[in-house]
């Protein structure tokens, strides 16, 4: 009885078995599949084949959670068992998806199955909602040992190898793609990274951290031509990063055939870090804002101590500036041996007296010129109150502080500057000069001059370094219109003709207050008639003076 209730038994195992191969053993098991555990199941046939008697092929199936899209969608799944099915049923040995499509989220991924190994064959890959937006096509590949689990799609621990025709992250599209790597406690190592990307190539291998940074220990890209954002992360440490004819563009900033070889060097949090980095880097065109350059050159090293910039030079406004110099990062000084400006055709930015005000960036406390020189610079200004253009600008100083307290000035050191001609508000001048040197209370101009048509202007002037900004001047005219400061702020003398003009004024040049108020002086004129007036300017309001006559009284 007992041989015949196993034979019976076989029987219907086996009859079963075959009725599983049908479609409507298919349907049958589809549907118990599914009924009361949130999922959808469904396949139309289900293959094996007694030379390997412990695969199973399913057809055309389509897996999900209940009401919400398809989880996978594939032409065939062969699965593999083994005797561990004993103690863990779900657990397969081997999971191999051909021809389909694999839609992983969040609320997919603490899928009710694994498996030792899962694999993909010709399949796409979505995973639109974990922070890494991505999507690929025609991917082959597989992940040993494969253990998904909510907010881990691939499993805690895992090796990796796949490759895909095409893929789009974080909306970087790339193609014939090969990765390498593994998973370890939301640790991902990517040992082997290669991707035609941008239209260009993408080299290199790096690690993730669980806190979402990055380390990369080798990373060169060829010839890219990427438009895009720059992504922030909380950290990367980069071992060596090479680029080779990249152009690059984002919000406010391009840059155009660019070479860059970067070592040791790790960004965090907003600062950086270094033992012993380097830079070098050369492009065709950089664009930063408003600033524009051509063919910039730069060599730097990093260390704990700052930023040794050993060169600096590009193309700018149609001339040429170069620079070499220290950062350190006690002080956040910024110190430049040698600056050099030649040829420049610069005309300043409307604003620029807002921006001479506006506080610089925390990493920049302090600026010192050691040394710098100007030659053969063309500078306008073209503030419709008060225009004015130097041309053929040249010049020297030595210590010239520029920045202090995060503030523009001239703090301390000396500068020497002269041009061949100048118009200051529709006034023509030859050859003018300033000598001026600077200390922690005062900036004197101990020379200030410039000649006109037939005469000569000759002046010296104080500025305190106080926040009133206290002025004083003193000038004096000889063979020069007796009207000449008519256009730069003094009123029309009931004078015309050449002659001698004597001024001295002061006044409170302050950043959020006008000027004019604050003036006080004297003027006195002679023309070449002998006549003569003298006019005193109390709080900006001139009192007109009786015009005489030099010569005596007959």
């Amino acid at each position: 009885l007992i041989l015949w209730l196993l034979v019976a038994l076989l029987l219907v195992i086996i009859g079963a078995w075959f009725l599983l191969q049908t479609h409507w053993g298919a349907r049958q098991a589809s549907a118990w599949l599914s009924n009361g555990t949130g999922w959808q199941v469904s396949f139309d046939e289900m293959e094996h084949d007694f030379s390997s008697p412990l695969h199973v092929q399913l057809r055309n199936v389509t897996f999900g959670r209940e009401g919400k899209p398809a989880t996978l969608v594939a032409k065939t799944v062969d699965i593999g068992f083994s005797t561990r099915q004993f103690s863990d049923p779900l657990h397969a040995d081997e999971i191999v998806l051909n021809d389909g499509t694999l839609n992983l989220s969040p609320h997919s991924a603490d899928l009710p199955f694994a498996a030792d190994r899962l694999m993909l064959r010709n399949m796409a890959f979505n995973s639109p909602e974990t922070g890494w937006a991505l999507s690929a096509q025609r991917v082959t590949g597989g992940v040993s040992p494969w253990t998904p689990e909510a907010g881990n799609v691939l499993g805690k621990t895992a090796q990796i190898q796949m490759s895909a025709g095409s893929m789009t992250l974080n909306g970087v599209e790339a193609s014939n793609v090969l990765i390498q790597g593994k998973i370890d406690q939301g640790e991902v190592t990517l040992s082997t990274l290669g991707a035609d990307v941008a239209r260009g190539t993408l080299t290199g291998n790096a690690k993730r951290s669980a806190d979402g940074s990055w380390r990369v220990d080798n990373l060169q890209l060829n010839e890219i031509r990427l438009q895009s954002p720059l992504t922030t992360v909380p950290s990367l440490q980069i071992g060596r990063l090479d680029i080779t004819d990249a152009r690059l563009q984002g919000p406010d900033w391009a840059v155009t055939d660019l070479d860059l070889s970067l070592r040791n060097l790790t960004l965090s949090h907003g600062g950086w870090q270094s033992e012993d980095g380097t830079l070098s880097m050369n492009a065709s065109e950089f664009i930063y804002g408003s600033l524009h350059l051509f063919d910039p050159i730069l060599n730097a090293e990093f260390s704990p101590q700052g930023i040794a910039l050993r060169q600096f030079s590009s193309r700018w406004e149609g001339g040429m500036v170069r620079t070499s110099g220290n950062w350190l990062r006690a002080g956040n000084a910024l110190v430049l041996d040698d600056t050099a400006f030649a040829g420049l055709e610069y005309t300043l930015p409307a604003n620029w007296k807002q921006l001479w005000m506006t506080p610089l960036p925390a990493w920049l406390q302090s600026l010192t010129l050691k040394k710098f020189s100007a030659s053969r610079n063309l500078i306008i200004d073209i503030d419709p109150d008060f225009p004015w253009q130097l041309t053929t600008l040249d010049g020297y100083g030595a210590n010239l502080t520029l920045v202090t307290d995060h503030k523009w000035g001239v703090w301390s050191g000396s500068a020497n500057l002269n041009a061949a001609a100048a118009t200051f508000n529709r006034v023509d001048v030859r050859r003018p000069s300033l000598a001026l040197t600077a200390n922690s209370s005062t900036v004197n101009i101990s020379e200030l001059s410039a000649f006109t048509e037939k005469g000569i202007l000759e002046a010296t002037a104080s500025v305190s370094q106080t926040p009133q900004r206290q002025t004083h001047i003193s000038l004096n005219g000889r063979g020069v219109p007796v009207n000449i400061l008519q256009q730069w702020g003094w009123p029309e003398l009931p004078l015309t003709g050449d002659g001698n003009i004597q001024l001295t004024a002061s006044g409170d040049i302050q950043a959020n207050a006008p000027l004019k108020p604050t003036v006080s002086g004297q003027l006195h004129a002679v023309n070449a008639a002998k006549q003569q007036v003298t006019q005193t300017m109390n709080a900006g309001v001139v009192s007109s003076g009786e015009v005489t006559s030099t010569e005596p009284v007959q």
